[in-house]
């Protein structure tokens, strides 16, 4: 049965202005310029100026005959809902219309980006000395398209046949593939082309110019005995290949001169450059800090002056239609131009104090640049400092760099839990990671600290945490467990 009645809910409903405050607010400075140059192309009433003092005249041409159109007013008035004086005030200052993002001392750099030669098309050069018939010539650039960025072969060899055969029409074989497959692997830089790690190594061991016996030994490990030296049972390759722990060492030291990924070292000197352009700046001048936003290369933004003269135009004009559809398209670009630009300004006035409030907080690492003196610091005590929403502190913090005297780091990295001392005092959980740090790098590396000893360690220095804890900080740092950090 159908009915109709009348209902109240309270809604919160994010209005377009907010929405695009939240999209800034997350983009760092080396791509805010980028998207402020898209909002540029796509709002023609949004313009660019490098001087702010042309929009004062737009505060002298808002004088409107009043005698002579007030009719004409408020009828728009009422069928648009439109104010004139809302677009052309002569008490609106012209620092409200702009939004300079440069200050007094601030140059515009441009940041040099490098282009080259990819890694896959320095394996398709070579492969153009090669004596190969078409068909495999379109086979072995088939095999090269499935190499990756490392230098490895992802694609099953059946795989391959199937995929020539129905999107080259090509027929071929597993065999006429590893033929192909070998020649490439004879490619530079050594290794490329391997399907494995284990066959990476061999291809590079096996190519060296005059075998030794360490070479040969080396060869002889990976080949039978990988499985123990990925695990760094030596013991067991000791026993079992009848050597002496000196060869061992020898053969290992060799093997270690290898590269795993031989399409990185190839790839790292062609890629282009990558930068980070840090979002803050933090100077010590003379034990006080002084915070500055990095705006460098924004450009200043206003409202472009003829589209507010065409909306003082078609304001003084009876409209047709097509006029007033005009007049409403003017209307909206300018009021999206005035929303970014007021977005602008919210996301510096924003990014300015969150990150005023963390350097304040940090004040002591800041200083000192001393990781132990790192505050235990998580998003809400910024918030409540700010008086902003966690969700938004989030957004600041997220891809954020600032650059300090002690270096740039990534915003995120000053945020992390509290862990209590047996004192009861209270420290980072980043001032136990650098304690695990420096254990670490004095360690016996014949001899590596497992985990419980590093338990012991830290509980000696009054950090009473348990070992799975320990494991977790370990593994954080992307540090291997003791048997894997073990060296003869």
């Amino acid at each position: 049965m159908l009915n109709q009645r009348l209902q109240q809910k309270l809604l919160q409903k994010l209005s377009p202005q907010q929405i695009l405050l939240m999209k800034l607010l997350q983009i760092p400075s080396i791509a805010l310029e980028q998207r402020i140059k898209q909002e540029i192309e796509e709002n023609p009433a949004l313009d660019e100026s490098e001087d702010t003092e042309e929009l004062e005249e737009l505060n002298e041409r808002d004088e409107i005959d009043q005698e002579g159109n007030e009719e004409n007013e408020e009828h728009d008035n009422k069928e648009d809902e439109f104010d004139l004086n809302d677009y052309i005030d002569d008490d609106t200052p012209s620092y409200k219309l702009s939004v300079n993002n440069t200050s007094q001392n601030d140059e515009r750099k441009e940041v040099p980006f490098v282009s080259d030669t990819s890694f896959h098309d320095l394996l398709f050069s070579q492969l153009g000395y090669r004596k190969l018939s078409e068909d495999e010539t379109l086979i072995a650039r088939n095999i090269i398209g499935n190499i990756d960025d490392s230098g490895y072969l992802q694609r099953d060899i059946d795989a391959m046949v199937d995929d020539l055969a129905f999107t080259q029409n090509i027929s071929t074989t597993k065999e006429i593939i590893l033929s192909l497959l070998t020649i490439i692997q004879d490619f530079d830089p050594a290794g490329v082309g391997a399907r494995n790690l284990q066959e990476c190594l061999l291809i590079q061991l096996n190519r060296k110019q005059d075998p030794s016996p360490v070479i040969e030994l080396a060869i002889l490990i990976i080949d039978r005995y990988f499985i123990e030296f990925t695990k760094k049972h030596y013991e067991k390759i000791i026993k079992k290949a009848n050597i002496t722990n000196v060869e061992l060492k020898e053969a290992i030291e060799e093997i270690l001169k290898l590269n795993p990924k031989p399409g990185n070292s190839l790839s790292e000197s062609t890629k282009s450059n990558y930068y980070i352009l840090p979002d803050f700046i933090i100077y010590n001048n003379n034990g006080i800090l002084e915070l500055s936003l990095n705006s460098r290369n924004a450009p200043e933004l206003r409202l472009s002056r003829s589209y507010t003269d065409m909306l003082q135009t078609y304001s003084e004009s009876k409209k047709t239609k097509q006029q007033k559809d005009a007049f409403m398209f003017v209307k909206q670009k300018i009021d999206s131009a005035k929303w970014f630009i007021d977005a602008i300004k919210q996301r510096q006035n924003t990014l300015f104090l969150t990150m005023n409030a963390i350097m304040d907080y940090q004040k002591d690492y800041f200083l000192s640049g001393d990781d132990t003196q790192l505050r235990p610091m998580i998003l809400k005590d910024i918030a409540e400092i700010v008086n902003l929403d966690i969700s938004t502190i989030s957004r600041v913090a997220n891809s954020k760099y600032v650059q300090t005297p002690f270096g740039t780091f990534l915003l995120k990295s000053f945020f992390s839990e509290s862990m209590q001392k047996e004192d009861g005092e209270e420290v980072s959980t980043r001032e136990i990671k650098k304690i695990l740090i420096d254990c670490l790098e004095i360690e016996n590396k014949s001899k590596p600290l497992t985990d419980e000893q590093l338990t012991g360690i830290l509980k000696e220095k009054g950090y009473a945490i348990a070992r799975r804890t320990v494991a977790k900080y370990r593994e954080q740092l992307n540090i291997p467990v003791a048997r894997l950090r073990k060296k003869l």
